[in-house]
């Protein structure tokens, strides 16, 4: 195990009820995600003999996570994982399939308890968001993991199927082009036309039931969603904005993410 202090930032701020800490870089950035995260999961433990924490993937998460695995302090054998969406369709082995992503990142290294996947190619998927469904509600969730997407989604609540109040806790969306997009730039999809059309994932109160929420958000490219985050409306415009209401998260940025605020 390797010893992880969480580095203090270069600044924090409240935007309304939502803390926000600003570190120097992403590597600052990573080691107090991690340290946090480890924290919280022990915690969990302690208090109850086990923890359960959702996941996000995306490039954004790829240094957190790995110096996660790489820390060590906490008893994986006692936590299970869940992810939080998945492209409708795609195959189990696709390198953009999220369950791909964290089979290699995540469950084949640190080894939980348990880690539930989205079939993205069930054969019924609506059946499989019952399933999931059902998974997420069978224990009390400690910890999400989450980013911001460019067009201010979390998971896979693009503005235009973003619901604050949703009745569901995992449903099928049609994706919104910009997200579309990002997966293009970030080099998952060769074009917008190969990117997967809907997706499976879990809506904002799902996200946000967890005991507590983190938000890490670095790199230049997410520095207008950030901005819309904390200084547009609470609003479905920007999904993300809804954490300002959110006393039990925080938000983590870098100097970059930061440059608009």
């Amino acid at each position: 195990m390797s010893s992880i202090t969480a580095p203090a930032p270069l600044r924090s701020f409240q935007a309304d009820r939502l803390p926000v800490h600003v570190f120097a870089g992403q590597e600052e950035l990573a080691r107090h995600m991690t340290a946090t995260v480890r924290e919280i999961l022990n915690d969990a433990i302690v208090r109850r003999g086990s923890a359960a924490a959702i996941l996000a993937t995306g490039n954004s998460q790829i240094r957190f996570l790995k110096l996660l695995v790489e820390s060590g302090g906490v008893d994986w054998s006692k936590v299970t994982l869940f992810h939080m969406d998945e492209y409708l369709g795609i195959a189990a082995d696709h390198p953009a399939c999220f369950r791909h992503y964290m089979k290699q990142r995540v469950e084949s290294l640190l080894k939980p308890r348990r880690f539930h996947y989205l079939g993205g190619d069930a054969d019924l998927p609506l059946d499989e968001c019952q399933r999931y469904t059902d998974l997420l509600r069978a224990q009390p969730i400690d910890l999400c993991c989450m980013g911001v997407g460019e067009n201010g989604h979390i998971a896979f609540n693009d503005p235009p199927v973003a619901r604050f109040d949703d009745v569901h806790a995992v449903k099928l969306v049609k994706l919104d082009d910009a997200c579309k997009m990002q997966q293009v730039k970030e080099g998952h999809f060769p074009s917008l036309d190969a990117v997967p059309p809907y997706a499976f994932t879990l809506t904002i109160p799902a996200l946000l039931s967890a005991g507590r929420v983190l938000c890490l958000a670095p790199e230049k490219r997410k520095a207008i969603p950030v901005r819309d985050l904390i200084r547009g409306p609470v609003s479905t415009a920007c999904p993300a904005s809804i954490l300002r209401t959110a006393p039990h998260a925080t938000l983590l940025l870098d100097a970059d993410s930061a440059a608009l605020l």
